[in-house]
């Protein structure tokens, strides 16, 4: 292996920080479309017999946007190795308005908290 060449701590921490990242940005944009769906679902029942007022672009794109913050959250999950729970949590924080950035904010705490001790144990793995 070259001076060069990245660590196996090096690899973890930046594997690490970008899924978190990636995670963040998700949280953020899954959070406004949920909330954007909501308004529809408003404006549409309440208000507008049952016909669309934004469109039914705005379902089908909440939809797939879930899809890769569900994405997100399996690959932070994954790369942190946390507990069953949390992916619970961070999985409804994408079908429950306003959780998705009450969650984002937790999992930054647990982020935060936890990334010295998985890095220490890949440094101790690479011994």
């Amino acid at each position: 292996m070259s001076a060069s060449s990245p660590t196996a701590v090096e690899q973890t921490e930046r594997k690490a920080r970008g899924a978190f990242s990636f995670y963040r940005v998700m949280a953020f944009v899954t959070g406004t479309m949920l909330l954007v769906l909501c308004l529809e679902m408003v404006l549409k029942y309440g208000f507008n017999d049952g016909q669309p007022v934004l469109g039914t672009w705005v379902a089908i794109l909440h939809g797939w946007i879930y899809v890769v913050y569900a994405a997100a959250v399996l690959n932070l999950w994954s790369t942190m190795r946390w507990g069953f729970g949390r992916i619970v949590a961070l999985i409804a924080g994408g079908v429950v308005p306003v959780l998705s950035f009450v969650m984002e904010r937790r999992a930054q705490g647990w982020f935060t908290a936890e990334l010295p001790a998985l890095l220490a144990r890949v440094a101790a793995r690479a011994r």
